[in-house]
């Protein structure tokens, strides 16, 4: 789908972790201290009601020199939401959020919905994916869906929720290491401060 950064190729020696779903208590925290100790920079995409129900989590994240981005107030999957419901749930994100940068959960958006939220928002997907939210999935395949798959300019995916803990706990230290014996620089994706602004819901019906 076009207009949207599924890695930042070119970038030799560097990759992009990213946390979806935070934050939240205790995992989020833990996640912090993860990252200091290896020196690592990330990004996290929260959700706009986790943010409003913990501010103080979120202002450690940014206090830490870390990124963030938008991903619904609801976590709302695009395909199955009007436009105008999925719109008003980013924009009610963004009270709490204030990034430019944009994910769908899910990774699930159509078309359309692109062409308009990129006028906003920079849209990060991802091409390395943990999968660490799947119980069925146990924490070395988790591991090694990321080590296995990783390369310069590559976007990475885990979750600070409480779903994902067990695996997260897990593989997240290793994967660190892992990219650090190797490496890699570990940095978050720049972003810029949005406001709100109603205007770019003006003509949105509640379509589909």
């Amino acid at each position: 789908m076009p207009r949207m950064t599924w890695g930042f190729y070119g970038d030799l020696r560097k990759v992009y972790i990213t946390f979806d779903d935070g934050p939240t208590p205790d995992v989020s925290d833990w996640v912090l201290e993860q990252l200091k100790n290896y020196n690592a920079k990330a990004t996290f995409f929260c959700i706009g009601r986790n943010v409003e129900h913990f501010p103080d989590i979120y202002q450690r994240i940014l206090m830490a020199g870390h990124s963030v981005g938008n991903h619904t107030y609801s976590h709302l999957k695009g395909f199955r939401s009007s436009k105008r419901t999925y719109y008003e749930d980013i924009e009610l994100a963004s009270r709490f959020i204030n990034s430019n940068l944009f994910r769908p959960p899910y990774g699930r958006i159509r078309r359309a919905q692109v062409l308009d939220i990129v006028e906003h928002y920079r849209i990060i997907m991802w091409n390395t994916l943990s999968i660490d939210y799947n119980r069925k999935v146990p924490g070395d395949q988790v591991y090694h869906n990321v080590v296995d798959n990783v390369g310069p300019g590559s976007i990475i995916v885990f979750h600070d929720s409480a779903k994902a803990r067990k695996n997260l706990y897990y593989a997240l230290p290793r994967v660190l290491k892992f990219l650090q014996d190797e490496g890699y620089e570990m940095e978050a994706i720049p972003m810029k401060k949005y406001q709100a602004d109603r205007m770019w819901l003006k003509g949105v019906s509640g379509k589909r």
